[in-house]
């Protein structure tokens, strides 16, 4: 527990250093989240331990291995099976390039220029838009101590892992096609409407994987790049991003999987992201720690008609910051063998 505490107070001791030295420059806009204040932990749970669901909270959550006792060969042990959702990667959606919205709207400057973000009008009236993107691993309960042992935490330190700036396929749908060329098969009236079912899923409880190029209520999860053909706004269309470049990670294998039966024993490669297996919560514009029904954050795909009211605020809140929880299966308290 002073372990703890102790690392609470760097954490919000880094917190004001940030806060009071970066500086916004331009147009850009941001903030340094507030471990204490601005995170919605309840997200964290349900936790359980040997099968049995401990602490629920009323959060939604997926199935976990049904046996109490789990073994493990590469190292050898026995323990115990464990489920939770962890906080692992943190995402900023900008308009503008090189804006750190999450490092207090931190402007950098490396000497050429990106395309800018931008929301315009097509020729049916319907609105698109394209936003830069920031990946970071910010693995929260590691730094804190403060769930289960260390084992089967993710250790790391929150960094800036991805910019989407000096990513040419983020910009060019034909580039994109190098990783992305299932999205010939789904950009068709057809495989679009049959999101509709997808959004309803969401809306209920998780999305369905076998709709796997579709996010649910935001759209079409393809092609995994930055232009939103359907932009209804931008808390929708900022949720799409937050969840394509979730699902880009996992496709160049910079993420990877940690649940069910085969994450007891550590992390897997999972090329397609299995949707059911994330959650994630706004940080910026406006920390989104008020409870709706119980919950102060959603599974991908849920419709932000709710949950996103009053969280786009003119000049000040355009860009936006998440925090993503993955679900998490482990065998904890093990012994060696």
């Amino acid at each position: 527990m002073i372990t703890a505490m102790r690392r609470l107070a760097l954490i919000v001791m880094a917190w004001f250093i940030v806060a009071g030295c970066a500086q916004a420059g331009g147009t850009c806009q941001g903030k340094f989240p507030n471990p204490i204040t601005d995170i919605c932990w309840s997200c964290a749970f349900p936790l359980t331990i040997g099968g049995i669901r401990l602490f629920s909270m009323d959060q939604e959550d997926t199935s976990n291995p049904g046996g109490p006792i789990c073994a493990c060969s590469d190292p050898p042990k026995i323990g115990v099976s464990t489920g939770f959702w962890e906080p692992v990667r943190q995402v900023d959606v900008t308009r503008t390039p090189w804006c750190l919205v999450s490092l207090d709207g931190l402007q950098m400057n490396p000497g050429f220029d990106a395309p800018a973000g931008t929301v315009g009008v097509q020729d049916d009236t319907t609105k698109y838009s394209f936003y830069q993107v920031h990946w970071y691993t910010n693995p929260l309960l590691y730094w804190l101590e403060v769930l289960l042992d260390n084992s089967c935490l993710e250790k790391g330190q929150f960094d800036i892992a991805y910019l989407t700036e000096i990513d040419p396929l983020w910009d060019d749908d034909e580039l994109n096609l190098i990783i992305n060329p299932d999205a010939f098969l789904f950009g068709n009236p057809i495989a679009q409407a049959a999101c509709a079912a997808d959004c309803v899923a969401a809306t209920a409880g998780f999305s369905t994987n076998t709709l796997y190029w579709c996010a649910g209520c935001q759209g079409s999860l393809y092609p995994l790049n930055g232009h939103v053909q359907a932009h209804v706004g931008g808390v929708q269309a900022s949720s799409l991003l937050a969840q394509r470049m979730t699902a880009k990670m996992h496709r160049e294998m910079l993420i990877w999987a940690a649940s069910g039966d085969a994450g007891q024993c550590g992390y897997y490669p999972q090329p397609l992201m299995d949707k059911t297996n994330y959650k994630y919560q706004m940080l910026y514009p406006v920390p989104q720690t008020e409870k709706i029904n119980g919950k102060c954050c959603q599974p991908f795909g849920r419709t932000t008609a709710i949950w996103g009211a009053g969280k786009q605020i003119p000049y000040i809140g355009e860009d936006f910051a998440y925090l993503i929880f993955r679900k998490r299966n482990c065998c904890a308290g093990a012994i060696g063998f």
